[in-house]
């Protein structure tokens, strides 16, 4: 199946430079496009249907990924650009989740997705600065080393702040930042400009509910296609559900994948069951807990890393159990509603902002808050009352790394404040602390809004994740997208005001409102969020043997990131650990990632011995 296809792509630059890099992944590459010039510009391997291009002259555009757009389409609007500065209000209204690269008289132009889900590197190739979608692309053509101070920011909890979350791995492969592209002149000089700029939120509920209804129903029906199986996964969440329920009214023959987690209270089943009753055309497929390989099952396993650590490892055999039911049921593509949590929830942050401009509704909202996350009303006070910089938030947290942030649970004015494990060695505190240090020296929000900036920030952690899941799912051989992380579905959520969206007493209003109508109001009521905390200490028992070996030989103790007897005690009793499921999930994350990168030193998918290279007709 041409999806399964591992996808990459590396644009060059209309440059007469030395040609060895681009000669070299030439011979890796199953697709090339050439500039007007003739001299390479797009070497990679993409499946067909993942690549529109148009071309007229001296001019090129290509839009990769899942898109709306067409040939015809993609080239009357070309017809409109003269320069690159008019690319994007030519492509306005294509919606989807892909990359742009545009070849103009000379002039390169590429960039990722406003929020991640798509990303981009650059590095300098023999004095030519380059772009790829891998950042791994880019470090093998560089024989880049590891930063260990980035290897070691990935061991913090829950996430790391802006900027430092989304650089990338090794020295020397610099990312593009989400909302930002990449232009490279004739002359070689390149610089980042912005083309996204998030909305403003004005926007009462029912508004923006409109917009965020219609933005995911086209998310949504751009993956339905007739003759496709369509695979979901339908947990009894409304983020899932509602996607089902879209993909439904898109025509789509579903085949669902429901998980029943162990212990007591789990809701889940009933509301998936009462779902999957309620759609046509749907083949459901249930796997209870004993179905499933426990969880962190194959931690011995080497596989070919992703682009970072992450924290899929925890579920990756159970993903790869139900990934190949769902494709034995004739599936192609899998709908997730990961993003939905993060695109249609504000994190409490707008609350800094609200006591400025509306008191009394703050000042319910925060009593809320207040009595449901046992915040401290001296912190509460200190936090919302006190204006810090982002820049002088940073240098705190730089300061702070060793304390645990849920010692005095409080409202987060710039979005949560990272903290590394009690393993983490003085080593890891030390390289962590410079970099934020750093950034507190150069780096500026994403928005002067505290809570506008948390929920940026918080979208892009989603774009991110989705971005490593549709990666990890490719090697599984069932493509995972996640329509809630398109850019136009997160754009639209933005325009709602905060306060409407983030009640402390509502669950996810603003999602229940836009699917007001489409998804029975049972599920749509729904106040609970299960949790798979039994499965999760289980496969912690059960692959206490494995968790011994990876303690006795850990890399991050190699690297002098971790202490290795501290971490020791954490892998065998993780039931003693207070720091709870992210800390231990991002080391271990980070741990398995140097194993994979350590038995797969050179990237799969630019692979020894290819098909032969393709031209891509246009």
């Amino acid at each position: 199946m041409s999806d399964t296809v591992a996808c990459w792509f590396v644009a060059f630059p209309d440059q007469e430079t030395r040609q060895g890099c681009a000669a070299r992944l030439r011979e890796e590459a199953v697709d090339v496009v050439c500039h007007p010039s003739g001299r390479p510009w797009l070497v990679g391997s993409w499946p067909p249907e993942q690549m529109v291009l148009a071309s007229q002259g001296g001019r090129m555009l290509a839009v990769m990924g899942t898109s709306s757009t067409t040939p015809v389409d993609l080239t009357a609007r070309l017809k409109r650009v003269r320069t690159v500065a008019d690319i994007e209000s030519a492509l306005d209204g294509v919606h989807g989740s892909y990359h742009i690269a545009a070849s103009v008289d000379g002039h390169l132009y590429v960039r990722g997705s406003a929020f991640g889900a798509r990303r981009l590197y650059r590095a300098s190739v023999e004095g030519v600065t380059v772009c790829a979608d891998r950042a791994r692309t880019l470090a093998h053509l560089t024989e880049a080393d590891l930063d260990p101070a980035r290897v070691a920011a990935r061991l913090a909890a829950p996430y790391l702040p802006h900027p430092l979350a989304d650089a990338a791995m090794w020295t020397g492969v610099e990312t593009v930042e989400p909302g930002h592209a990449l232009r490279v002149a004739p002359d070689g000089r390149a610089y980042t400009t912005t083309w996204w700029r998030p909305p403003p939120a004005y926007l009462p509920m029912v508004d923006a509910a409109g917009l965020l209804r219609e933005a995911l129903r086209a998310a949504v029906a751009l993956r339905v296609r007739p003759g496709r199986v369509l695979a979901a996964d339908l947990s009894g969440g409304m983020d899932s559900t509602s996607l089902c329920f879209l993909a439904a009214e898109a025509g789509a023959h579903l085949v669902t994948s429901t998980q029943h987690w162990n212990g007591p209270g789990n809701q889940d089943h009933h509301y998936a069951r009462f779902a999957a009753d309620r759609l046509p055309h749907v083949e459901p497929q249930i796997f209870t807990s004993a179905d499933l390989p426990a969880c962190f099952t194959g931690l011995d396993q080497r596989r070919a890393p992703l682009e970072e650590p992450s924290g899929l490892l925890r579920n990756r055999a159970r993903h790869c159990h139900t990934a190949d039911a769902l494709r034995a049921r004739g599936a192609e593509l899998r709908l997730s509603g990961h993003g939905g949590d993060h695109a249609v929830v504000p994190p409490d942050a707008y609350l800094h902002t609200l006591w400025r401009c509306s008191p009394l509704t703050a000042l319910r909202a925060t009593s809320g808050f207040k009595a449901r996350g046992r915040w401290s009303l001296p912190t509460t006070a200190r936090t919302l009352l006190r204006t810090r910089s982002y820049p002088a938030w940073l240098a705190d947290a730089a300061a702070r790394l060793r304390e645990d942030p849920r010692a005095n649970p409080g409202p987060a004015p710039w979005g949560p404040r990272p903290a590394l494990p009690p393993w983490a060695s003085d080593q890891a505190v030390g390289l962590v602390a410079a970099v934020l240090r750093r950034a507190a020296e150069r780096s500026e929000p994403l928005d002067p809004d505290p809570g506008r900036h948390a929920w940026l920030h918080q979208m892009r952690e989603a774009g991110r994740a989705a971005a490593l899941l549709h990666e990890a799912s490719i090697a599984q051989g069932l493509p995972t997208d996640s329509p809630f992380c398109d850019d136009d579905v997160l754009t639209a959520c933005l325009t709602v005001r905060p306060h409407e969206a983030g009640h402390p007493w509502a669950y996810k209003p603003l999602l229940a409102a836009a699917m007001d109508g489409l998804v029975p109001e049972h599920i749509l009521h729904r106040t609970t969020k299960d949790h798979c905390g039994p499965d999760w200490y289980l496969g912690l028992r059960t692959h206490r043997r494995h968790l011994a070996d990876i303690a006795d030989t850990s890399h991050l103790a190699a690297a002098g990131l971790a202490d290795p007897e501290l971490l020791r005690r954490a892998l065998i009793s993780p039931e003693l650990n207070i720091g709870g499921a992210p800390e231990l999930e991002n080391t271990l994350g980070a741990e398995a990632w140097l194993r994979d990168l350590a038995a797969h030193p050179d990237p799969a998918h630019l692979s020894p011995s290819p098909p032969p290279t393709r031209g891509v007709p246009l």
